[in-house]
This record gives structure tokens, C-alpha cells and sequence, in this order.
């Protein structure tokens, strides 16, 4: 392996990472450097916090992130085997139908723990607690 050929991605490594370094350097010499108490203090949205948030964001905005993440994930393992479909044969079908099955059972496993319903008064567990009268409407 000829090393002379990685020569000019070398080179542009170490210019990129150069003119990084000069950059970060000339503003910081060069930067006027006058703090104000308003400029140091907090500003979101043009609001100035006084307090800390009343309620946290519930378990279950992060419960339905991170299945959001791995289904869509999912997708792009089928993706990519939708590419090359053709060279796998029946074991690749075999293997994404087994993938699919695991998939839709996950996704199952996690609606009927109610990880996607979000009307908390239908649930039965939070039933007697939030609104024992309500009328139960059963999922077809």
C-alpha cells in the first residue's frame, strides 16, 4: 500500500484543522470583551425565568422518543435489505419475514401495555383513580 496517496486528505486534514485553530484564536484576541449584568443574565424566548417549571415533562413523551427511534430504525434495516433483495434469496426472506414477525410482536407487546395511549382515563389501571365512572369504550 502506497502511502503517498493518503498525502492530500492528510493535507486537507491538517488545513481544515488549522484555519479551525486560527479562527477560534483571532476571535478570542480579537473580540471586544465587555460583559454587562443583562448580557449574563438568563434569557429564553424573551422571558426571564423566576422559578423552576411547574411539572416535568411525563416518562411518557420520552417512552414514545424512544420508540419512535427504534422502529424507525427498523425501517432503515428493511431499507437496506429491500436493496439487495435479490442476492439474498429465500434465506433473506426467511430471515426479514422472522424480523417482522419479532417487529410487529414488539409493537403489539407495547400498545397493549399502553405505551401508546395517551387518554390516561381509559386505561384500566388509572381507571379507579382518575375517572372510575367513565363509560369504557373496548379496542375492535
Amino acid at each position: 500500500m502506497d502511502l503517498a496517496a493518503y498525502l492530500p486528505i492528510a493535507l486537507m486534514f491538517l488545513l481544515g484543522l488549522g484555519f479551525a485553530v486560527v479562527s477560534l484564536l483571532l476571535s478570542w484576541k480579537l473580540a471586544p470583551n465587555n460583559p454587562t449584568p443583562e448580557k449574563l443574565a438568563p434569557y429564553e424566548c424573551g422571558i426571564v425565568p423566576l422559578q423552576e417549571p411547574a411539572e416535568r415533562f411525563p416518562v411518557k413523551f420520552y417512552l414514545v422518543a424512544m420508540l419512535f427511534v427504534i422502529f424507525d430504525v427498523e425501517i432503515v434495516f428493511l431499507f437496506a435489505w429491500a436493496v439487495r433483495m435479490d442476492e439474498f434469496g429465500w434465506a433473506g426472506i426467511a430471515a426479514v419475514g422472522l424480523f417482522m414477525i419479532l417487529l410487529i410482536e414488539t409493537l403489539g407487546y407495547v400498545w397493549k401495555r399502553g405505551a401508546l395511549d395517551w387518554n390516561v382515563a381509559t386505561r384500566a389501571r388509572y381507571r379507579r383513580v382518575v375517572a372510575p365512572d367513565a363509560p369504557i369504550e373496548e379496542a375492535a
